[in-house]
């Protein structure tokens, strides 16, 4: 289906749009002189106060440090993941899978950037009411259901490490990719033996995979 009959979107900019569907690897292969990283920087901000807009009318009573982990549940990767595929962001991405050697968990990764690439589209071309309508359509509706999308495995390890007056750290195990598509591999240890091993675009988001693996390996339920 056509993007812009899909989301109601009039426009006479098109090809603002086909910058925020192009990846990297996509404009090195083909000799394109754009791709979506700067929307993506963009949107993530729009997306960013939106969404803090929203919680902070809807939840009045919550204090700062309350508000900022609830944003993050609804503005982490695999709520980013969710969004996307339930709109079906992936239909239009432009990438070079094959001749970037891209994984097909690093491309599903990269449909996290296509929501708020998209958005930094959609804020540039029609305006921030346009783009909270886009983001009350897509999101906060799982908002009002408190979805669950991101659990926060490091806290639960510190408060396990801390009851059984154990040492928790982490270690960079391997890292790869261009400096603005990398990839980590960490591990998690305990008293410096390696209990959990994960992976992520970022050390925070692979810290959490490694936490998550640890946990499971000592088989902790999550707090």
């Amino acid at each position: 289906m056509d993007l812009f009959e899909k989301f109601g979107i009039e426009t006479e900019n098109k090809d603002l749009y086909k910058v925020a569907f192009t990846h990297a690897s996509y404009s090195i292969h083909h000799d394109l002189d754009y791709n979506y990283e700067r929307l993506e920087f963009l949107g993530d901000s729009v997306l960013s106060l939106i969404v803090s807009e929203y919680i902070y009318k809807k939840y009045p009573q919550y204090e700062e440090g309350d508000l900022t982990k609830l944003r993050s549940n609804f503005v982490c990767q695999n709520a980013l993941i969710y969004y996307s595929h339930k709109l079906g962001l992936q239909e239009y991405l432009k990438v070079s899978e094959v001749e970037s050697n891209l994984t097909k968990n690093e491309v599903l990764s990269i449909t996290a950037d296509l929501f708020e690439s998209f958005l930094g589209a959609i804020f540039l071309d029609k305006g921030m009411e346009f783009a909270k309508e886009f983001v009350s359509n897509a999101i906060f509706k799982y908002i009002d259901q408190e979805r669950v999308f991101f659990e926060d495995y490091k806290s639960s390890m510190k408060e396990y490490g801390d009851a059984h007056e154990i040492k928790i750290t982490y270690e960079v195990l391997k890292e790869y990719g261009v400096p603005h598509d990398k990839t980590f591999i960490m591990a998690c240890l305990i008293d410096g033996k390696q209990m959990g091993v994960g992976r992520g675009k970022n050390k925070k988001e692979a810290e959490q995979s490694a936490a998550k693996g640890a946990m499971r390996k000592l088989r902790i339920g999550r707090k």
